[in-house]
């Protein structure tokens, strides 16, 4: 219960920023993706099934607010929580190159697959333009929000572990 109302509170506390106050202060018109970071984190620190549904609600928010095709921003970012769920069991306690280095993955997986849906099946055949001035700036500008959002993450579902750990050890 406490997962769910920890990962609506950051969803929604994403989305606000990356479409508000990031969109204004975007850096050569590029904001960060806060959703990736977000269902990338809960992915991985929750686990697979867990990360699928928390993608997939952040990315129907994404396709009602931003998108043209209901479905499709759900479809990659559910994906993208389940593969990073998929990694909870090697993740250790205190690492924190494993989780950079995923968020920085699923960044890059994610930008190739808008680059293919909105462009490529479009006709647009400009790949490298889009990797230097889309994907690229945007891995690297994510990456660095990972680095401060993905630790605020992290303590808060570490405690809710913690606390429902308790709570069995008092009930059971």
């Amino acid at each position: 219960m406490l997962n769910t109302i920890a990962s609506v509170v950051f969803l929604i506390i994403s989305f606000l920023l990356q479409s508000t106050l990031f969109s204004t202060f975007s850096v050569a018109g590029i904001v960060p993706n806060l959703m990736i970071i977000v269902v990338a984190s809960i992915g991985f620190l929750v686990g697979r099934k867990y990360g699928l549904l928390v993608g997939f609600a952040a990315g129907l928010l994404m396709d009602v607010f931003f998108g043209s095709l209901v479905g499709i921003y759900a479809l990659f970012y559910m994906y993208l929580g389940y593969l990073n769920g998929l990694f909870k069991k090697i993740l250790f306690p205190n690492d924190f190159k494993l989780p950079i280095m995923l968020i920085v993955g699923s960044n890059l997986i994610y930008g190739h697959c808008c680059y293919i849906v909105f462009f490529l099946l479009r006709g647009d055949f400009n790949y490298l333009y889009y990797l230097r001035k889309i994907i690229i700036p945007e891995t690297v500008y994510t990456t660095l929000m990972a680095c401060i959002l993905y630790p605020v993450i992290q303590f808060t579902f570490r405690k809710i572990a913690a606390h429902e750990e308790k709570a069995e050890e008092i009930i059971g």
